[in-house]
């Protein structure tokens, strides 16, 4: 087997998949206001991630019937196994901000 800390880096390693998780952790989130919430992420590099996320099972994505069309992402099960994670991920980067 694997190690397991590898498997996981390669589900979320990227520079971009941890953000967009987090900013799922509370809500559902329409594409547009998501890809706000990341601050530099290009539309393309937005679209491959989220993308990537999604066939590895980790989000999903419901697209609405209307004009203009509306694209709604959310946390699967697995994704929100990862809330732990995220959340120390972000109070390790303010507490050790605090510290420099």
């Amino acid at each position: 087997m694997d190690c397991p800390l590898n498997y996981t880096m390669n589900l979320i390693g990227t520079k971009w998949k941890p953000l967009i998780l987090f900013h799922l952790l509370d809500e559902n989130l329409r594409s547009g206001i998501l890809q706000k919430k990341i601050l530099g992420i290009s539309n393309k590099m937005f679209t491959q991630t989220v993308r990537e996320l999604e066939k590895d099972g980790l989000i999903f994505r419901k697209v609405y019937p209307v004009v203009p069309p509306k694209v709604e992402y959310g946390l699967t099960h697995r994704g929100k196994s990862l809330e732990i994670i995220l959340r120390s991920m972000d109070e390790w980067g303010l507490n050790d901000s605090d510290a420099n």
